[in-house]
């Protein structure tokens, strides 16, 4: 099978809420095209495992995937079944879940079927990335700890154009709510209450005058960065307010987090965590430097080792102690999409890496 009839295959099952049927497909393809071992966890993440000896090396993805637009649903077939549609032209695959990331899954498991690995090599597709990497967390709680990672999230066209970079530090995403809370009283006698507004108002200030973190890697700096979102309050335009509450979007770096602590500090003002998706760096430099020659190796321009803005299931395996990079098809602005497609050329050039990567790390 090619790799773009297996991109095909994978991205036409649909995979937004139930990702069951992906699930399925990527299981019964490894048990009849390779040895290894496969196992499906409760989660409903697919673990498949061949070689032996010394460290563990993964080839990591996701087959969910966020909710198709309407033109990237195709009729249903004769059963009655939804496919989700893709398209081939010009040189590119169209469909939800082509650059995010069911093209790198594909790219992962013709990789693992290949390779003749060094060490053992582990294949991984998990559920829930979108929802928050519930998958991922499912997997290490269970013992899921391998010693490195190559994660197919994208890593294209991020250094100049057709070229497959190997990402070696993203951000994370820490999700909060400071709710401020006061003493109703009627607006025309303010002062016998307490103004919740006010009071988140207050801490809103206090959120902006944060000294954000920033750290360099790879010769590029990257930057923590705070915004408010969102913000709700009030039941009446005469009353005075107990409840204010806000949402503040904060993009964390690796090793530093800003303080939000010290706006809980503030009088009648509560902080709550709501999600915390870790940032990633990988400090093994010599499994970076391999990873970037197995990019250089296929390809005909310099890759280079870069940094990613987004968070990733690298985050939570890396929190973990795997160390891990991002070597993947997409490119940036090209997840999400309703136009979201891949370029055959980059799905190709992730295969040959991560084959080549399983060749030759751990190293003999």
């Amino acid at each position: 099978m090619t790799l773009v009839a297996l991109t095909r295959d994978l991205v036409s099952i649909p995979s937004y809420e139930d990702e069951t049927a992906a699930g399925d497909f990527i299981a019964e393809w490894l048990r009849s095209e390779t040895d290894a071992d496969v196992q499906r966890d409760d989660a409903g993440n697919v673990i498949a495992r061949r070689g032996a000896g010394g460290d563990s090396l993964a080839l990591v993805g996701h087959h969910d995937v966020v909710e198709p637009a309407e033109s990237q649903v195709a009729s249903a077939d004769g059963d009655g079944a939804t496919e989700y549609a893709v398209e081939e032209r010009d040189g590119r695959l169209y469909g939800r879940g082509t650059a995010d990331m069911k093209g790198a899954v594909a790219a992962a498991l013709l990789a693992f079927r290949e390779a003749d690995p060094t060490g053992e090599l582990v294949f991984a597709s998990f559920v829930g990335e979108e929802t928050g990497g519930v998958g991922s967390q499912y997997a290490i709680d269970e013992g899921f700890a391998p010693d490195y990672a190559v994660v197919g999230e994208g890593s294209t066209n991020y250094s100049g154009p057709n070229v497959t970079d190997v990402a070696v530090a993203h951000k994370g995403r820490r999700g909060s709510t400071i709710t401020a809370r006061g003493t109703a009283a009627h607006a025309s006698e303010a002062d016998a209450g307490e103004n919740a507004i006010y009071r988140a108002t207050a801490a809103i200030d206090r959120v902006r005058d944060l000294e954000l973190p920033s750290v360099d890697v790879a010769g590029e700096t990257l930057d923590g960065r705070l915004t408010v979102t969102e913000i709700e309050g009030g039941s009446a335009w005469n009353v005075v307010p107990a409840r204010c509450a806000f949402t503040i979007d904060e993009r964390t770096v690796p090793g530093e987090r800003a303080a939000l602590e010290t706006v809980a500090e503030l009088e009648g003002i509560e902080w709550t965590v709501d999600q915390d998706w870790p940032p990633m760096e990988c400090t093994d430099e010599a499994f970076a430097e391999t990873v970037l020659a197995a990019a250089a190796d296929s390809q005909d321009v310099d890759p280079e080792l870069v940094t990613k803005p987004h968070a990733t299931d690298a985050g939570w395996l890396a929190a973990a102690g795997t160390e891990c990079v991002v070597v993947g098809p997409s490119e940036p602005g090209e997840a999400h999409t309703d136009d979201e497609s891949v370029s055959i050329a980059a799905l190709e050039r992730c295969r040959e890496t991560y084959r080549l990567v399983a060749e030759t790390w751990p190293a003999r």
